[in-house]
């Protein structure tokens, strides 16, 4: 799908410069032509020699060019590209790009971009958590550009965890995927929920679950990239929506989430309910902060409306109905009862026995099962990619 691809590659100042090359390698392989742009920094970590060697175009760093006296034009490089990979993107970049800042050729190729712009961030954990470059991401997404998502690992610091640029062959699968996608679900109307549901006990405590929203907005992203109107209701959350035409509204109880999907489940052609909402709330929360006392504390709870039983017995014959099971015991057993219970067109399980799936991770493992009780069992994924499977077998139904 590269093939033939006019691609910008960006390379910010980071140790993660070193997998330029071997992406540079990868995209001309792939049969795109490639032009290296550096900043000044990244020169600290990777010579232009290198990457003029692999990319067979000289990799530029400056404006202008003593050697040979030419002006490297920003604007023109800006039309020239199909598309605009900037991998690694460094924190530094990341906030020039999302605040408009142009002080370097790099900066300068960015706005001027007429193409998709993609950015692969590079950096270590605690620079990756930090609000404000998480609020520069935000921005950036909000733009329009698309982010290819850092992987989870060893960093250069001995540190553990999100901030490693995704590997060389990942970026260029994502690229030709996302070239390769089909606007299939162009003009459709979809509900996703993602996220917790906080049913609260008093003004600052609350029944709560370990559910972190990743796999619903995995979801609503991938439903977006394929054409999808998409509204998003999601609970407490740290995540961030990547495009544009995912519409988000933000709950925090049970009951809210209700009120919410029964507002925008009448005009959706399908829902998928991601979220992990609440069984049980309390049934008179406290005014004011109950104080620590001696003796123990009981709370009275009743059991909350089960959205999915709703949504089920409101779905009409040309609407399609997703749920979830994460079960612990006896896991496909319950999932078929919830999907004949609920009436659900299909369920997706997973299972917190198999390692790497349930809440707060960045892989999950799942089983798909229809209404006709057909099975599909995948490997454990990404939440990216299984969002992928999920969003297949929704518009495989959408599309029947």
């Amino acid at each position: 799908m590269l093939e033939g691809k006019k691609i910008v590659l960006g390379v910010c100042g980071s140790i993660a410069a070193y997998k330029s090359a071997y992406l540079v390698r990868a995209l001309i392989k792939a049969g795109a032509e490639v032009q290296v742009v550096l900043t000044k920094s990244a020169t600290d970590f990777i010579t232009p020699l290198t990457l003029s060697t692999l990319s067979k175009k000289p990799a530029l760093v400056n404006y202008f060019a003593p050697e040979t006296g030419e002006w490297n034009n920003h604007v023109a490089f800006g039309l020239w590209a199909d598309m605009m990979i900037i991998a690694p993107a460094s924190a530094d970049t990341l906030a020039k790009m999302a605040n408009g800042q142009c002080d370097n050729l790099l900066t300068a190729i960015y706005l001027s971009a007429k193409c998709p712009v993609y950015f692969a961030p590079a950096m270590d954990l605690d620079m990756w958590i930090h609000p404000a470059t998480q609020s520069n991401i935000a921005k950036l997404l909000s733009f329009g550009n698309i982010m290819i998502p850092p992987e989870s690992g060893e960093l250069a610091s001995g540190l553990h965890g999100e901030g490693r640029m995704a590997e060389p062959d990942n970026i260029v699968d994502f690229l030709a995927a996302s070239l390769n996608k089909k606007q299939l679900l162009v003009n459709q109307h979809i509900l996703v929920t993602a996220g917790p549901t906080y049913e609260a006990i008093d003004p600052v405590r609350f029944i709560g679950n370990h559910s972190s929203g990743k796999m619903g907005f995995a979801i609503a992203n991938e439903l977006a990239e394929m054409g999808a109107t998409v509204t998003l209701v999601a609970g407490p959350t740290s995540e961030i929506t990547q495009a544009k035409n995912i519409k988000r509204y933000n709950v925090t109880s049970a009951a809210e989430m209700l009120q919410a999907c029964e507002l925008h489940f009448k005009t959706a052609k399908a829902c998928v309910m991601s979220a992990a909402v609440a069984d049980y709330t309390p049934i008179d929360p406290a005014k004011q902060k109950i104080k620590k006392q001696d003796s123990n504390l009981q709370i009275e709870l009743k059991k909350t409306v089960d959205i999915l039983k709703v949504l089920g017995e409101q779905k009409r014959a040309d609407q399609v109905l997703a749920g979830f099971a994460l079960e612990t015991d006896h896991e496909e057993e319950n999932a078929i009862a919830k999907l004949q219970k609920k009436n659900l067109d299909f369920i997706v399980l997973n299972s917190l026995n198999d390692s790497g799936a349930g809440f707060k991770t960045d892989t999950n493992k799942i089983t798909i099962i229809d209404k006709q009780f057909h099975k599909t069992t995948y490997s454990l994924k990404s939440k990216t990619q299984v969002a992928q499977d999920i969003c297949a077998k929704l518009t495989e139904l959408i599309l029947a």
